[in-house]
């Protein structure tokens, strides 16, 4: 096999797609079978060029300085320019060549008028200078799914392409080849854009991006109305009559404290993180980042939990009373908050001597304030231990199992029962299904949001070890002193409900994910593609054809069978239900915005292809 003209960690000059416009980019790996480069930008823009796109940094200075020189000393050139009063203070020399050289290296990003070049030759809406803020809500564990239904399509052909960007105006593909004219016409016009670019300055790639939650105010007031609501909640579910107008009494300081209930914590918290450490199950690659990192995360959520249960079965079987934690709850939810603040504090400390490429965009404002809410670090770690990859999924989210079987031992005990109620039954083990496909499919969690592109701060501290434990596992606390009998008929139209939305969330994750490992497998070629200008596809057809995100409205529909058990006496334990509604609605609002600014008219013409967005026919 011949050896490779550029190899992973070079530094070249890489085409822009769709024009002659060259930037300094940095090689990160090779397909042999599409025999296509992966190049990163310095702007984060990962893209696939061909050999032919690339050039080293030598023979791009070589190439700029004789052409110039060629060009001084063309006199038709000369008496072009003089004739053309718009190119009269565009005059090209050696050192106007040499500085356009220095300044793609320097600063190898697309600049603004090159941009406008660019949409003149060919639609192609990509802005990788004009990053918005990438959203995500740190009290949703429900969003740790990849979001963008999209893949990176390695084996089209050429004539394939060639009619499809023919047949859909908007629609690019950066694998397309372009005939032996076009190529030529695009060289005799290489000169005019290399001058452009040389003569609009390139912007700076950017180091934060706009604040979000309403800026300081906005994260100074959720840093206290967040812990406030969690306060309200816990005291409310035990009042004898929940409704939100029977306002809880607030008891005594000294109520909140109970060394125990911390010391509990804290060796839960311990317990998970010896679990996490254990070298079982695979270990995984999460996405190249900004630093041009790769980090490894051992995935062993699933032999967490199976220890976990094993544990607390012995436990109990020895004669533990896990009732502490139904009669201990809110001390338990003060012991929870204290160490998720005393985290978050130790985080933005630490974050003080992180370089630049580690920290997040999204929490590197310079208000003290926001960054600390936000999270500056983007992967925060004590050797190999990555403190934002295990509170995610470990602590609060086996926490939750924990919760629920301690909450049905307390139903038993309060309302003397020999076996928890159905209703309990049913809660239990509808979240105890969702919990275990989380860390069935723990991988997935690589690619979202929280782990790309949100620093580690007080927002997800928070949302990890006291919204996930003690505000999802609302329902089986309230029906410890309020039962709810369940019909027969009943029963059966609530578990129908959970398994229809069990199986769309599930087989649109896995038709998503199929889609993204292989994009050529022969049992996708039923599925509709719309090609982006970045190299991947947006997906139209299967449960993707039908809402924009069909994930989502499998999320609703089981969040809506864990409510039904606990009937419409109290609107409390429909909290989590109108919860998530809203904030599945406003995070669809945002992704679309993201996902316009990275594939343009693309994303334009899939929303005019798939019209609803969650739900069908409705909105």
């Amino acid at each position: 096999m011949p050896s490779l003209k550029y190899q992973a960690g070079d530094k070249v000059m890489g085409r822009w797609p769709g024009s002659s416009l060259y930037y300094e980019v940095k090689v990160l790996g090779f397909d042999a079978k599409s025999r296509l480069y992966t190049v990163i930008y310095k702007d984060g823009t990962e893209l696939e060029l061909k050999e032919q796109d690339i050039m080293s940094v030598t023979s791009f200075q070589q190439r700029t300085r004789s052409r110039s020189r060629s060009n001084s000393r063309s006199p038709g050139r000369r008496r072009s320019r003089s004739r053309s009063p718009a190119r009269t203070t565009r005059r090209s020399s050696s050192r106007t060549a040499a500085a356009a050289a220095t300044a793609a290296l320097a600063e190898s990003t697309p600049s603004s008028r090159g941009d406008k070049k660019l949409k003149q030759a060919a639609e192609v809406k990509i802005s990788p200078m004009q990053k918005k803020p990438t959203e995500n809500n740190s009290d949703n564990k429900h969003e740790k799914k990849e979001e963008n239904n999209t893949a990176s399509k390695g084996n089209e052909s050429d004539a394939k392409v060639e009619v499809d960007s023919e047949k859909n105006q908007g629609r690019y593909n950066l694998r397309r080849r372009k005939d032996d004219g076009d190529v030529k016409a695009a060289e005799a016009k290489s000169e005019e854009k290399e001058e452009v670019m040389s003569a609009a300055p390139a912007a700076a790639v950017p180091t934060s991006t706009p604040l979000e939650f309403g800026g300081k105010i906005g994260a100074a007031f959720l840093m206290l109305f967040l812990p406030g609501w969690v306060l309200f909640l816990v005291l409310q579910v035990n009042q004898k009559d929940p409704s939100l107008a029977n306002v809880p009494a607030l008891p005594p300081f000294e109520t909140f404290w109970d060394p125990q209930a911390l010391g509990f914590v804290v060796l839960w918290i311990l317990f998970q993180a010896l679990l996490y450490i254990v070298p079982v199950g695979k270990l995984s690659e999460g996405v190249l980042l900004r630093s041009g990192k790769q980090l490894k995360y051992r995935t062993n959520g699933l032999f967490a939990i199976v220890v976990s249960a094993a544990v607390v079965a012995a436990a109990v079987y020895q004669g533990a009373d896990l009732t502490y934690i139904h009669s201990h709850f809110l001390q338990l939810t003060t012991a929870s908050f204290l160490i998720s603040l005393l985290l978050s504090i130790y985080l933005y400390v630490r974050s003080c001597w992180t370089v630049p490429d580690e920290r997040a965009l999204g929490g590197n404002s310079g208000n003290v304030i926001y960054d600390f809410f936000k999270g500056r670090e983007l992967n925060p770690r004590i050797k190999e231990f990555d403190l934002k990859f295990f509170c995610e999924m470990r602590p609060g989210l086996i926490g939750w199992c924990l919760i629920n079987f301690a909450m049905a031992l307390a139903e038993m005990k309060q309302q003397n029962l020999d076996a928890p109620s159905c209703s309990m039954i049913l809660v239990n083990i509808f979240q105890l299904i969702y919990v275990l496909d989380g860390l069935w499919n723990e991988e997935a969690i690589l690619t979202t949001m929280d782990l790309m592109h949100d620093g580690f701060g007080y927002m997800l501290a928070f949302g990890d070890l006291v919204w996930v434990p003690f505000t999802y596992t609302l329902q089986a606390n309230y029906l410890v002193s309020h039962p709810n009998p369940l019909s027969l008929p009943v029963l059966v139209t609530i578990i129908a409900l959970k398994l229809v939305g069990f199986y769309i969330f599930r087989k649109s994750n896995s038709e998503k994910n199929a889609f993204r490992r292989n994009p050529s497998d022969p049992r996708l070629s039923h599925l509709k593609t719309i090609p982006t200008a970045t190299g991947k596809s947006l997906l139209v057809s299967g449960w993707w054809g039908v809402v924009r995100h069909p994930n989502y409205l499998g999320d609703l529909i089981m969040a809506l069978a864990w409510s039904l058990p606990c009937g419409f006496s109290h609107l409390l334990p429909w909290h989590y239900m109108i919860y998530f509604f809203i904030l599945l609605v406003h995070r669809d609002s945002r992704d679309m915005n993201e996902c316009r600014r990275k594939y343009g008219s693309a994303w334009d013409e899939y929303c005019r292809t798939v019209r609803y967005r969650i739900v069908p026919h409705v909105y």
